[in-house]
């Protein structure tokens, strides 16, 4: 009986050292960010899909903090979807969720906050579990509009992404 209890009691300190020592390896995260060229990549995407319905518009990628990388703004897309379509993107990556979600928080405190748009037609940029950014879309005659083109970028490079990562 004592040999199991001796057993356990140093495998339990095994265990115990073996795990603060994993804890204090663990101080820096890595974190997986788009390169210039896939953002552009994205952006650009967006714009040719919504030209495909005969639809001028701006799309924003975002990092997932937030801050813009790529701007694309089709030759006569409105002047004021290029501040929305970051909007939308801005709100997409802080939220991890499609802007075309977050609707029902529009008329609430957190939909006030300023820089916030919880209009659709932001979407955030996923592979394999990581936030790595997010697009948005403006200057359709809808929000559903304006998301799928923004899905469509995201999907130009996809399975490129999901390779690398």
């Amino acid at each position: 009986m004592k040999i199991h209890y001796l057993a356990f009691i140093l495998f339990s300190s095994i265990f115990i050292n073996s795990t603060l020592h994993a804890e204090e390896e663990n101080m820096v995260i890595q974190v997986s960010r788009l390169t210039f060229e896939v953002a552009n990549k994205i952006s650009t995407a967006a714009v040719n899909a919504c030209r495909e319905k005969g639809i001028q518009i701006t799309a924003a990628v975002v990092d997932r903090n937030g801050n813009l990388q790529s701007l694309s703004r089709d030759t006569i897309a409105a002047p004021v979807s290029i501040r929305i379509s970051q909007l939308k993107a801005y709100t997409a990556a802080n939220f991890n969720a499609a802007t075309s979600r977050l609707s029902d928080r529009a008329n609430t405190p957190i939909g006030q906050v300023s820089d916030l748009l919880m209009s659709a037609g932001g979407v955030p940029i996923q592979v394999g579990g990581h936030l790595l950014g997010a697009v948005g879309v403006s200057g359709a005659p809808s929000g559903e509009t304006d998301e799928e083109c923004a899905q469509a970028g995201i999907n130009a490079v996809l399975e490129d992404l999901e390779m690398s990562m």
